[in-house]
């Protein structure tokens, strides 16, 4: 059979596509990424965002992603195999999950709809032209076995990028393990709310890890006003030199768009306040309602 492969967000390398692929080379079938001007027996079309232009999709093929529904999971032999790293060739990381799900419920977030409760998996395959592993679990230190990932990540010895753990949970322990792994990128952790008081959690990392090596997801606009968001941008860099990451619950919104491009240009932020930002922009005539 011929397969073709329609990844919608193509910057992104799509774990589900490359098992997808693997699935299919292994069964001896040719594997390609679409083009609209050849035939295939089965296309398989992959979203991560729902915000994603659909435009391409056709009513033929087999779509699946958080960007299209939460329900649709790939058959459970398509699941159980490896990643085909060779459909993304500059890829230069391994993707890993120790854990899919979260053991908490937040509103805005779709994991626990989707994934479910925490619970640990096992690892995919390394990348054989990997470098660094960029660990995708959604809370790193709540999987119940987060010490035996550890020991994982040591073992192969890479630089690793953890993508999220929560700083409400975080102890001792936890600091002497980050300590332990060589880091390619911030460790990166959450303040969603601002009536969470995490400032001694914050000040218990910092015995572990120095701000530069740290990032913040701010999450605006959902649970807090412009106000309640700039006092978590400025109480993060302004007292822990710890850089913040806005990440805007309503992407279309003018002014959390705004704040995200003054907030994560680093050059940018460091240089004008948020009121100097918004003048300048002004004066060149881009204003915000």
């Amino acid at each position: 059979m011929r397969i073709g492969l329609l990844n919608l967000e193509p910057n992104i390398p799509n774990s589900a596509m490359m098992q997808v692929s693997q699935y299919y080379k292994m069964n001896g079938d040719e594997v390609y990424e679409w083009h609209p001007l050849y035939d295939y027996d089965k296309v398989y079309a992959f979203s991560l965002f729902d915000f994603t232009d659909k435009s391409f999709v056709t009513k033929d093929m087999i779509c699946g992603g958080t960007g299209f529904d939460l329900t649709t999971r790939l058959p459970k032999e398509i699941e159980e195999c490896d990643l085909d790293y060779s459909i993304f060739p500059e890829m230069d990381y391994s993707m890993i999950w120790f854990s899919r799900g979260c053991f908490r419920n937040c509103p805005f977030c779709v994991v626990r709809q989707k994934k479910g409760n925490i619970h640990p998996v096992k690892p995919k395959n390394l990348n054989p032209n990997g470098k660094w592993i960029k660990v995708m679990d959604n809370n790193f230190f709540a999987n119940p076995e987060w010490k035996s990932s550890v020991k994982q990540l040591l073992k192969w010895n890479q630089p690793v990028d953890i993508l999220g753990f929560d700083i409400r949970i975080f102890d001792g322990e936890q600091g002497e393990a980050l300590q332990r792994l060589k880091h390619h990128h911030a460790v990166k952790f959450a303040w969603d709310n601002p009536r969470d008081n995490i400032d001694d959690k914050i000040e218990l990392l910092l015995d572990y890890m120095k701000p530069r090596y740290l990032m913040c997801y701010v999450l605006t606009g959902y649970w807090s006003t412009l106000e309640e968001d700039l006092m978590r941008i400025h109480h993060l860099w302004d007292d822990y030199q710890i850089h913040p990451f806005v990440m805007p619950y309503d992407k279309f919104d003018p002014v959390q768009k705004k704040l995200a491009r003054w907030c994560n240009n680093k050059m940018i932020f460091k240089k004008a306040s948020w009121e100097e930002y918004l003048e300048n922009n002004n004066k060149r005539g881009i204003k915000i309602e």
